[in-house]
């Protein structure tokens, strides 16, 4: 980080502290990448099956499939439901690209609906004017760490035949009227990236669901379409979770309620310290548990409170600053500037302020005093 030049009395504030991380549980890790190594199991094998158990079980579904990563993982459910030519898939424009790169990848053609904007989650009230004869799959994304309003998402889909999958890649262990991402669409996917909530030493993912014939599919898909070691029963890809990556997610799993507390703890702080400005701060709704995989303030003087921020050496990111519908990858589609005025209003107003277990309540006050002079 650069010096401060502010002269301000704080200290430096990283986005996140993977390495502060990592020390709290280095023993654990430390004997787990070596047990790995021990029974050489570095692709799927006992530690890649083992890891995808504990977190379907955490996700309270039967059946988890491991991948090599949040983005392969959505391909891998998008390819098993056969998705193709032809066929549309209806998601939002404030995402990361992977979720509808993997529409894309398919062969499909996405379709975008726009967010509500209290928790910036798709608009249950503008998905039924998406939907046409071609509309395969709905995916909502649970931006942040808040799961979308799920009950009126299904409840269309179900009138219409059409299949949920959830991109859960910000939402481990968050919840909705007492049902945690991952057990309301046919499947959901999860993002292990090493910045997530739950992230590996590299890249991972895996589909969750409580479909057997869907997980099954996915298994062989993503090892090559194999019966067994040279038998193939179809063209797949080589999608595989490695045993490393695995035993590090196990590990961390055990720790992540924890984890969990503390991040809603800090959101809190920040919360009350933002008490009666205009700073507008993540709303949890109330039958929903709000997991702040991001914590997210919204101001039309975003700009100014980054750079404020930038030169006291806090770091601070924007997820996200482009709506795909405006990406230049997406052009094809046919969108424009004004389509989805949400979306494009918000991107100019959010700001993702530190967060990690590891943080202190000092530097959350910190942080927000900085804020507030601005």
């Amino acid at each position: 980080m650069r010096p401060n030049t502010r002269g301000d009395n704080v200290s430096p504030v990283p986005l996140i502290d993977l390495l502060a991380q990592h020390r709290s549980i280095q023993t654990e890790i430390d004997n787990a990448i070596q047990a790995v190594i021990q029974d050489s199991a570095f692709v799927s094998g006992p530690f890649s099956k083992a890891f995808e158990d504990a977190f379907a079980a955490f996700c309270g579904v039967g059946h988890g499939v491991g991948a090599s990563s949040g983005t392969t993982a959505l391909h891998l459910v998008f390819a098993a439901l056969g998705l193709g030519p032809g066929d549309e898939v209806i998601t939002v424009p404030n995402t990361f690209t992977a979720t509808v790169e993997a529409i894309v990848q398919t062969g499909a053609d996405p379709v975008f609906v726009d967010v509500e904007p209290a928790h910036l989650n798709m608009d249950p009230e503008k998905l039924e004017a998406a939907i046409t004869r071609n509309t395969r799959a709905i995916v909502p994304v649970h931006l942040y760490g808040h799961l979308a309003d799920m009950d009126p998402i299904m409840e269309i889909a179900r009138a219409h035949g059409i299949t949920v999958v959830e991109d859960a890649a910000q939402a481990h262990g968050a919840e909705y009227k007492g049902m945690r991402a991952g057990q309301f669409g046919i499947a959901a996917t999860f993002s292990f990236y090493p910045g997530k909530i739950l992230g590996a030493y590299g890249d991972a993912g895996m589909v969750v669901t409580s479909d057997p014939d869907l997980a099954e599919k996915m298994r062989m898909l993503s090892n090559h379409g194999r019966l067994d070691k040279y038998r193939h029963k179809v063209a797949g890809y080589n999608y595989r979770l490695d045993g490393i990556q695995a035993a590090v997610l196990s590990v961390k799993l055990r720790h992540l309620e924890k984890w969990i507390d503390r991040r809603r703890s800090l959101a809190s702080c920040y919360n009350d310290a933002f008490k009666g400005t205009d700073i507008k701060i993540p709303v949890e709704a109330d039958h929903s548990k709000h997991v702040h995989t991001y914590y997210v303030i919204r101001s039309p003087k975003r700009d100014e409170i980054q750079s404020v921020l930038e030169q006291s050496d806090v770091q601070t990111v924007i997820h996200y600053p482009v709506p795909l519908h405006l990406q230049l990858a997406y052009e094809r589609l046919g969108c424009k500037r004004g389509d989805f005025p949400v979306s494009e209003e918000e991107s100019a107003r959010i700001l993702s302020l530190p967060l990690f277990p590891e943080l202190d309540e000092k530097q959350v006050r910190e942080v927000a005093n900085l804020i507030n002079a601005v």
